[in-house]
């Protein structure tokens, strides 16, 4: 059974990923940037809501101890950059791992559910995807307390997992007909246990490749709610806020913007590198 045998291909898709040259330097390139986002904080005096008056806007350089400078308050650049990665990182990892459990649930039902029922579950996905997703945050931000967590795991769930259903729903629809499952249904098991044992672990490639692909457009959706003011607020640092506040004084401190922006670009770039070389790893067409 298909089951049985899935160490082997996850092993060689294991073996291929390790022998790409893009997958190593782009896991070298994240896991550099999550120590940085884990120990800058750490290992700086400066807190990210720190105040230092007596270097408002500095330049980078060891003045006062801020190597990246500092924000119109004085803030050090280098703590609330590492901060803010880390927030971002946490908040899109998160929204990721919960979209990726909804889309997956209603994806697999809707499959191996009748025609009738398949075909209301993907119309009520089809509407979702009508809605304009900002019109959806502010009615999210309406409801809930703005720069609540809150509001941003619902506002990068409420869309995230709409194409992770389509994607996982193809998938099952595909595998329904397959032998095991026929077997599975002639054997008299209840629908739960064939989804769990046998459909959605046969299920996981496609579903890990999308995922990996799926984190980066987290980052950029919480960059952007950020960016207006609908994401992380004050005092708190993300990404998102950290550019929003450096595009006001990028003319006089230009740095503001260069360093989370320089981050967040690094930040996608590993991601999606990697997120491909997955894809390719998992895909035995490709070898």
């Amino acid at each position: 059974m298909p089951e049985a045998s899935a160490a082997g291909p996850w092993r060689s898709a294991a073996e291929r990923l390790a022998a790409s040259a893009a997958a190593r330097a782009a896991l070298a390139l994240l896991c550099g940037l999550v120590l940085f986002a884990l120990l800058a904080p750490a290992l700086s005096p400066w807190r990210p809501d720190g105040l230092d008056w007596q270097h408002l806007a500095a330049s980078p350089g060891a003045a006062g101890g801020h190597w990246l400078g500092t924000d119109r308050l004085g803030r050090d650049l280098l703590v609330r950059s590492a901060a803010g990665l880390r927030l971002s990182l946490a908040v899109s990892v998160l929204a990721s791992l919960v979209s990726l459990a909804i889309g997956v649930s209603y994806g697999a039902i809707a499959g191996f559910a009748g025609p009738r029922t398949d075909g209301a579950m993907m119309r009520f996905v089809d509407v979702l995807y009508a809605m304009p997703y900002l019109f959806i945050v502010i009615i999210l931000t309406s409801l809930f307390p703005r720069g609540s967590l809150t509001v941003l795991f619902v506002a990068l769930g409420a869309v995230g997992w709409l194409t992770t259903a389509r994607l996982v729903r193809g998938q099952a629809r595909a595998l329904r007909h397959r032998e095991f499952i026929l077997a599975a249904r002639t054997l008299g098991l209840a629908p739960a246990a064939l989804l769990v044992r046998h459909a959605v672990p046969n299920l996981l490639g496609p579903v890990v490749a999308y995922a990996s692909l799926a984190v980066p457009q987290m980052i950029l959706f919480e960059g952007f709610l950020s960016f207006l003011g609908l994401g992380v607020q004050e005092p708190n640092a993300s990404l998102g806020n950290l550019i929003a506040q450096g595009a006001q004084e990028m003319s006089s401190a230009p740095w503001m913007l260069i360093v989370p922006s320089g981050l967040l670009v690094l930040l996608i770039l590993s991601l999606n590198l990697l997120g491909d070389a997955l894809r390719d790893a998992l895909d035995p067409r490709e070898h």
